[in-house]
């Protein structure tokens, strides 16, 4: 596996909710690791602790002990080592969610160029970063485009460009195929392992959709807070 220090490395994370009687251990001992290029699903049924962690992993929630390293940072060692967290899911992490959530009233290019330029990039150069995944995705043709004249996979797929957009080292993607039929849900599958093995990106894919599990080279099965490794079937997405 990767260095600790490359892509994404958990070790014992744990995440509780309340305390005294009424307090919850979510995540109890979880430790995982993703190597930049690879994309690894993250199963388990509702309530086992996946919502927790990637809320954890996204430095949405606190986590309560343990130790995450993102990109070649660590951004949590029993508390956050980082001091802004907004400015670090906005550089470091990409998010893909089952819903697109593009922005009605933008088109297709500022929709994925909106996070560079808040990030500080000058318009022209945030567009034409957009303009290079747009074509990656083969959605160039609907790049001045607003979201509601795309079809679901179409705006699946600039949702995935939004999240690559600011070539984060790590993209977590929550039911990302979970609303497409099978033939767009592999396809989905299969520009997520292209874009990260192109970009070098560490990608986490939660799901519950049967139909993709079969894609994953690994898995990591996570069952009452605690994680468990998986080998997966890695079927061609040909």
């Amino acid at each position: 596996m990767t260095e600790p220090h490359h892509g994404i490395h958990i070790q014992g994370l744990s995440k509780r909710y309340g305390s005294g009687d009424t307090a919850v251990l979510a995540l109890k001992d979880v430790n995982m690791q993703v190597a930049p290029g690879e994309v690894v699903g993250l199963i388990g049924p509702s309530g086992s602790g996946k919502s927790s962690l990637l809320k954890c992993l996204g430095a949405v929630t606190d986590p309560t002990a343990g130790r995450m390293t993102l990109g070649g940072q660590t951004i949590y060692d029993n508390g956050w080592q980082v001091r802004d967290l907004r400015a670090l899911r906005r550089d470091k992490i990409g998010f893909v969610f089952q819903a697109p959530y593009l922005i009605p009233f933008l088109d297709v290019t500022d929709n994925v160029a909106l996070l560079p330029m808040l990030a500080g990039l000058p318009n022209g150069q945030a567009r034409a970063r957009a303009l290079e995944l747009l074509r990656a995705l083969d959605v160039q043709h609907r790049a001045r485009a607003m979201p509601a004249q795309l079809s679901g996979g179409e705006q699946q797929r600039v949702a995935i460009a939004r999240g690559l957009v600011n070539r984060p080292p790590v993209i977590l993607a929550d039911e990302p195929t979970a609303p497409l039929d099978s033939e767009r849900a592999l396809a989905v599958m299969r520009i997520l392992g292209e874009m990260a093995r192109a970009y070098h990106t560490a990608i986490v894919v939660v799901t519950h959709d049967e139909k993709i599990i079969p894609t994953f080279r690994r898995l990591y099965h996570i069952r009452d807070g605690v994680t468990h490794e998986e080998a997966g079937q890695a079927r061609p997405l040909a």
